[in-house]
């Protein structure tokens, strides 16, 4: 398997507080992870280190290919390309449609050609369920329609990892289960995902790897990945 995420003796700090120690993990090519653990816990101060939002300070990282100990301010923008991210609150542009929000990321990495742009924002809608709801504004939409807009979002530039923070913290039981699932159909596609909840009860619906948060370090709960039941 082609290993894309690698962590060795990695320590997580916040605010100059440790949260977590001795963080050893690795993700291949295709692998859903999921990475629970309470509030407060150290998860998304986790993600953050491997899309540099937080400085690796201790230990080793490589992301997609980048080194983190020798990654340099302008080279973040190029790891970020190679990344997918996804928020608990969506994060969309709520002054424009649908459509206008996935191109404005492609206009911002570099995409010019207007057919090629329209061609892929509507792709990628497809690829997440909501082909016809390019036009619309995101208040427009329900909870579900939004956050499958951000991983539209997030999967617009052909990531080769996708994080997902809190994905399904402001959705209710059974929209959370469809976002779920998509994100696992999306994962056998050969992008890698890493998916953070405190929501250990949707979580245990399912039956994939599984890192746990606790008490300042993380344990393996299950090293056996098999597909979701629906």
């Amino acid at each position: 398997m082609e290993r894309i995420i690698y962590l060795k003796n990695v320590s997580v700090f916040q605010n100059q507080n440790i949260v977590l120690a001795n963080v050893n993990l690795s993700v291949n090519k295709g692998e859903l992870l999921y990475l629970i653990g309470k509030t407060g816990s150290g998860k998304s101060s986790l993600l953050k280190i491997m899309y540099a939002e937080l400085p690796l300070q201790k230990g080793e990282a490589e992301i997609v290919g980048y080194n983190l100990q020798t990654l340099t301010a302008k080279e973040v923008p190029y790891l970020r390309r190679k990344l997918g991210i996804v928020f608990q609150d969506f994060k969309l542009l709520t002054d424009r449609t649908v459509a206008d929000n996935l191109s404005f990321v492609l206009k911002a990495t570099g995409w010019e050609d207007a057919a090629k742009i329209n061609t892929q924002v509507l792709a990628v809608l497809e690829r997440v369920g909501i082909g016809t709801k390019g036009n619309k504004m995101p208040y427009e939409l329900s909870g579900g329609e939004q956050q499958r807009v951000a991983i539209a979002r997030a999967l617009i530039n052909n990531p080769e990892v996708i994080l997902a923070d809190e994905p399904t913290g402001n959705l209710d039981p059974i929209t959370s289960n469809e976002i779920i699932q998509l994100l696992f159909e999306i994962s056998k596609t050969g992008c890698a995902i890493v998916m953070a909840s405190h929501d250990v009860g949707s979580m245990s619906r399912y039956a994939t790897r599984t890192i746990k948060c606790e008490n300042g370090v993380i344990q393996e709960l299950n090293t056996t990945p098999t597909p979701p039941v629906a």
